[in-house]
């Protein structure tokens, strides 16, 4: 009798752990939600909150549904072919369609790394009066150390937790203001284009949806020690991935949208627009009173570096890729990817006048490659000859191509606003 029970317990111990097992495929989500919780994020979140209103919530609804449905679907990718996007760009297509499309991939990781640079450069000068430029070269060199001796494993899920608690920080912060839920409902669902606002719209979905954590995604989702030896336990670890996408992409939403929420609220009401990043500050005066300045700088400090991290790696993965390697610090492709995008933003960053704008105009750059990247990723995803058994489906395909067709539609708009 107690054997019977002895066994009864472990089968349900088993059950129970097994109900739990998710837990442990959580991880390469949060790491690309860093990168839409990083200094590009806030400044265009602050800018559409504060001039616009609750009417731009939509375009964070609009792209985190897009973010979703990317990300899980470069994750089976990565999955399926234990490659990363780049090397399957590399390996499935011609040199004369793939290099120039992960050259583009490449400067797009640049552009990020100028606005995370950039970001911690602000902080900087918050916290020290450490003028720009010498603050972006300090965030430089500390996150070239970091990448290239592997240090930032140490820390890396220090920073996240805390960016997480920050960013967190707003979300509870919609208790402590008066905000019209109604009108916010609206703006979530109902979309509208102000005028003149097409900038900030594009700058919203560049700073959700970022081609480099798609090539990131598919990277990372294979450093992890999933079981992976037959076709259930692939489809076992695909399963629990869009847990693990979902979870992450989630929390992006609720904290991008509670900086418009609060930036709507604090700026919008009194027609202050916010031009730098130091106005935002004032958002944290209801929780943290006089210490807000500080505890912002150093959220932004911390933001900053974690995204840096990511975009360089993101970088370093998808130049190694172009040579059909995995990306590999120790290596020399690796390294030189890194180095681009760290080095190149920090040299763009010494002709930048206005940093805000620097941030705003960044992370429109970034939707602007976007649709390269989709088209990409979709072709693979879509081919029995890269993905065998687990090819999209007919109904996915379709709703990836609407999804490229929607952000190459919204750059042509903006092509035409700015050219009258």
């Amino acid at each position: 009798m107690k054997l019977f029970y002895k066994d009864l317990f472990r089968k349900d111990h088993k059950r129970y752990l097994g109900g739990l097992d998710f837990l442990r495929y959580i991880g390469p989500g949060l790491l690309v939600t860093v990168g839409f919780i990083d200094p590009g994020n806030w400044a265009s979140n602050f800018a559409a909150g504060s001039i616009y209103g609750y009417s731009l919530l939509w375009v964070v609804t609009l792209s985190t549904i897009m973010l979703i449905i990317l990300q899980h679907n470069v994750a089976h990718l990565g999955i399926a072919t234990g490659l990363c996007l780049s090397e399957a760009i590399t390996k499935y297509t011609r040199k004369r369609v793939s290099h120039p499309m992960l050259i583009s991939a490449v400067m797009a990781s640049v552009s990020t790394s100028l606005a995370e640079i950039l970001g911690s450069a602000i902080a900087l000068e918050m916290l020290f009066d450490i003028p720009i430029i010498w603050g972006a070269l300090l965030s430089t060199i500390l996150v070239a150390i970091l990448l290239f001796t592997n240090a930032y494993k140490r820390i890396e899920r220090f920073i996240i937790a805390f960016v997480s608690i920050i960013g967190l920080s707003f979300v509870y912060e919609l208790f402590l203001v008066d905000i019209s839920w109604p009108e916010a409902f609206v703006g979530w669902v109902k979309p509208t284009i102000p005028e003149g606002s097409m900038l900030i719209v594009m700058s919203v979905i560049g700073a959700v949806v970022m081609p480099h954590n798609l090539f990131l995604h598919s990277e990372v989702i294979q450093s992890h020690q999933y079981n992976k030896q037959d076709s259930q336990s692939i489809r076992r670890v695909m399963k629990y991935e869009l847990y693990d996408t979902l979870f992450s992409m989630i929390v992006g939403w609720a904290i991008n949208s509670a900086m418009i929420l609060l930036a709507a609220t604090t700026f919008f009401v009194t027609k202050t627009p916010v031009e730098e990043l130091q106005q935002a500050k004032s958002l944290l005066d209801p929780l943290l009173g006089q210490n807000a300045g500080a505890v912002f700088a150093v959220a932004l400090l911390l933001a900053g570096f974690s995204s840096t991290i990511t975009s360089g790696m993101a970088a370093g993965s998808i130049f190694s890729g172009i040579f059909g390697e995995s990306y590999n610090i120790k290596d020399n492709h690796t390294r030189l990817g890194v180095c681009l995008s760290l080095f190149l933003a920090l040299l763009l960053i010494a002709f930048i006048g206005d940093p805000f704008r620097g941030l705003i105009i960044s992370q429109m750059l970034l939707s602007v490659q976007l649709p390269f990247t989709v088209f990409m990723q979709v072709r693979l995803t879509s081919s029995k000859k890269v993905m065998g058994e687990y090819v999209n489906k007919f109904s996915t395909t379709a709703i990836l191509y609407i999804i490229a067709a929607t952000v190459t539609v919204l750059n042509v708009w903006l092509l035409i606003t700015a050219i009258l």
